[in-house]
């Protein structure tokens, strides 16, 4: 014969008493995940590289520059890598408004990428972003208005 005994769960911490901050909290007192700070685009940040070779990758485009500039400044002098360097910087200050993207057209076309279609150009267009804030918070925020 088998017996039965009754069993019971013992919840030491009630739902109620789990904080998660009110901001992240949806219409039914749930953590919304996918609105939060963390959400698809907040993940990208927390990833380590998956293959050794992939932190020199994202580098090459750096040491090509540092590479391009000594070349030119043994060529030409020193004013000539200056002279790139402000036209990139300045070229790289205007932009749309924080909302609209930019495409860096004269940036790109400094940097002789604007013949070159990469990975990004095709499957990360930023025309379509996973969330899209207020314009008039993005303006404020940017123009140090808003902290």
């Amino acid at each position: 014969m088998c017996e039965t005994s009754k069993m019971s769960l013992n919840v030491t911490t009630p739902a109620s008493s789990i904080e998660v901050p009110l901001h992240q909290t949806g219409q039914y007192g749930v953590k919304e995940t996918m609105k939060s700070v963390e959400g698809l685009s907040g993940v990208k940040g927390t990833l380590v590289a998956a293959h050794p070779l992939e932190a020199s990758e994202a580098l090459v485009r750096k040491n090509q520059d540092q590479v391009d500039f000594t070349m030119l400044r043994n060529v030409q002098g020193m004013h000539a890598p200056l002279r790139l360097q402000m036209e990139r910087h300045i070229a790289g200050k205007v932009q749309r408004l924080p909302c609209l993207h930019s495409s860096n057209v004269a940036l790109d076309t400094l940097r002789g990428q604007d013949e070159h279609i990469d990975f990004n150009h095709v499957l990360n267009d930023p025309t379509a972003p996973e969330v899209m804030g207020d314009p008039h918070i993005m303006t404020e925020r940017r123009a140090g208005i808003l902290q």
